[in-house]
């Protein structure tokens, strides 16, 4: 009987973070100017970014792209800085300053430039995505939608690796979990209660599982012969992948009374909109006939 009930006791255990003998940097060796970290969250978004590169590069080759190789040279720096540029600022618009409890990024610009304290938006970095793909289409005489469409498939790619990067580092850990989820971690810092490890449920949701669809789309259907619907179905997707992992996902320690008092964490808040844009790309697709569809012709009837 006892070893049964130590049995028991063992399997109700929680997972320690610690115990998965995990760190947040791939080698780490002294320089004259300190200790130098090649860490896994800067591997993640050069793996994403190139692999991204990677599957356009394929997509192009296909049928009907509405760009070039050298446009999608173009995108790969441009989308590169937006990605870095628009995160940062908008985490600084969204997370800091206000009644947040942290200072504001935007009053101390110099604080801006530390990319590693710290701190990226995802939606910051979509809408420097897009700006970028403004700019290349602008400059190359491209069609916005469609050029948005082929960039919009791999993207998930990106959000799987960078999920997976913040699990590997211990953060962004999710809300206290109950003993009906024998898979919650105890996190470092996060006090001794288990929780649900939300890095991961977005690694498979706005991440995997979304890149599985997306790719689905492009190769097996005829959904890039309808512009707007990939990326439609991207932004509905990452919304409700992200509205629904937030109810899992411990809110930003400086924001917690925000989402108290509205009921939303922020993240929910800003997905909002993003769903209500991508319905409305992906029904706009489906109602206007597909690129190179025959018009109807009129049926002649014989004279009475």
């Amino acid at each position: 009987m006892l070893s049964l009930s130590l049995a028991a006791a063992a399997a109700q255990a929680p997972i320690h973070f610690e115990d998965l003998g995990l760190r947040s940097y791939l080698f780490a060796f002294e320089t004259p100017l300190g200790l130098f970290q090649l860490r896994w969250y800067s591997l993640a978004y050069l793996a994403g970014i190139i692999g991204a590169y990677v599957v356009v590069l394929k997509m192009i080759k296909a049928p009907g792209a509405p760009l070039a190789q050298r446009h999608a040279d173009d995108l790969f720096f441009y989308c590169t800085l937006g990605v870095i540029l628009g995160g940062r600022l908008g985490y600084a618009t969204f997370y800091t300053g206000g009644d947040t409890g942290l200072p504001s990024l935007w009053a101390h610009p110099s604080e801006l430039v530390k990319l590693w304290t710290g701190g990226m938006s995802f939606h910051g970095g979509l809408v420097g995505v897009l700006v970028a793909i403004a700019w290349v289409c602008w400059k190359n005489g491209l069609s916005f939608l469609r050029v948005a469409d082929y960039v919009a498939v791999p993207v998930p790619l990106g959000m799987l690796f960078g999920r997976l990067a913040n699990f590997v580092n211990g953060e962004l850990w999710g809300r206290v979990a109950g003993p009906d989820v024998p898979w919650a971690i105890v996190f470092p810092g996060a006090g001794p209660l288990p929780r649900h490890p939300s890095q991961l449920y977005e690694a498979l949701l706005e991440g995997l599982l979304l890149l599985v669809v997306m790719l689905v789309l492009f190769w097996k259907t005829k959904a890039r012969w309808r512009p707007g619907l990939l990326v439609g179905t991207f932004a509905f997707g990452i919304a409700l992948g992200r509205f629904v992992v937030e109810f899992f996902r411990e809110p930003d320690a400086q924001l917690q009374t925000f989402a108290q008092q509205t009921g939303l964490s922020m993240g929910q808040w800003l997905t909002l909109p993003l769903m209500a844009v991508g319905l409305f790309f992906v029904v706009r697709a489906l109602m206007r006939p597909a690129l190179g569809a025959a018009p109807a012709v009129p049926v002649a009837t014989d004279p009475a």
